[in-house]
């Protein structure tokens, strides 16, 4: 009896703590800098460009700055915004990003985001795929794009966006 109630509570250890690891494997640190949640949107097979999204926090007292971003899934991938000219959205390549010390800056659909052009695999929901962060203090950092069908409920609340079915 010992025994089996022993099993019962190491499975329930396990199980807590394999969900508490698939919890935290969209968190990320590196240096001073806090890397959150970064997803992409799923997209039919023949999609030849997508986007990533996550956000960055600096909890340090030095700034620092995103260079560039590389993934195996894409051609090549660049630092993107949207702006508003002459009534419309456009979208612009922009070189770097600076991330001011003690401060956060998101990457989400309408504002900064990663743009992947010629996809070299589809992106399915429910699988990942590498992306590589290139800072200019910190170094690199590798972290999963989680692909979604949706954005994630709190992107969806910030942004206004909702859920098509």
């Amino acid at each position: 009896m010992r025994l089996k109630k022993l099993v019962i509570i190491l499975a329930a250890t396990l199980g807590s703590s394999l969900l508490a690891g698939q919890v935290m494997a969209h968190e990320y640190d590196i240096a001073d800098l806090h890397i959150t949640h970064p997803w992409s949107r799923a997209l039919p097979p023949v999609a030849k460009t997508g986007a990533a999204y996550l956000t960055i926090v600096n909890r340090g007292e030095q700034a620092d700055r995103l260079l560039e971003v590389t993934t195996p899934v894409a051609g090549h991938a660049e630092l993107h915004e949207h702006i508003h000219r002459d009534g419309l959205m456009k979208m612009q390549q922009i070189e770097t990003m600076a991330l001011p010390a003690g401060s956060s800056v998101s990457f989400k659909p309408g504002s900064y985001h990663i743009m992947l052009f010629d996809l070299k695999q589809p992106l399915v929901a429910g699988e990942q795929f590498p992306l590589t962060l290139h800072f200019e203090q910190a170094g690199e950092l590798e972290v999963d794009i989680s692909v979604q069908q949706d954005a994630p409920a709190d992107v969806q609340a910030e942004s206004g966006e909702h859920q098509h079915h």
